[in-house]
């Protein structure tokens, strides 16, 4: 896998082809365990995040998705992530800045369309772009302090597909 350089990226994924049957690929899976992490398999996808113990606010998840489009040949992809009521709740801001950003441009028009004066909504707008920039920054601190034990989770994944041949990787 490789050491996600690409900066721009705040929840990196990765695609392995391996040499090996969808289910002996499961099973692997199935017997696979580490002491900080947790393992959980729902059909084709697993789930590696670690132990409560081990969790902080910043702590990132790995979500596996194996499939098979040939005998022989199994595919995993895997993205790396915050904990999904984390994400959903940084989506839910981002989209409440967008929302409150359209409504003051359409309330800036109008009033300049009137003649009146549209200061406050510009100074609006921009702080809200401003808070856009923030919650980006917000995101990368994030990732960048949950960068070990991404690392953690991608060493985890390495040592348990070892055994098998790669055909070609993403990641």
């Amino acid at each position: 896998m490789s050491d996600l350089t690409n900066e721009i990226v705040l929840r990196p994924r990765f695609g392995v082809s391996l040499r090996v049957n969808l289910e002996q690929l499961e099973s692997i899976f199935d017997a696979a365990s580490a002491d900080s992490l947790l393992i959980k398999r729902l059909d084709e996808h697993i789930f590696v995040k670690f132990r409560k113990a081990e969790t902080t606010f910043w702590t990132p998840q790995l979500h596996l998705e194996l499939s098979s489009f040939e005998e022989g040949v199994s595919n995993i992809r895997g993205v790396f992530g915050p904990n999904p009521t984390l994400w959903t709740f940084f989506m839910f801001l981002h989209f409440g800045v967008g929302t409150i950003f359209i409504i003051m441009g359409i309330f800036a028009y109008s009033n300049y369309s009137l003649g009146k004066d549209v200061t406050f909504w510009l100074v609006g707008m921009f702080l809200l772009v401003v808070i856009w920039f923030a919650l980006y920054a917000f995101g990368r601190l994030g990732k960048s302090k949950g960068k070990d034990q991404m690392e953690q989770l991608k060493q985890f994944v390495r040592n348990t597909i070892a055994p098998f041949e790669r055909i070609n990787s993403d990641a």
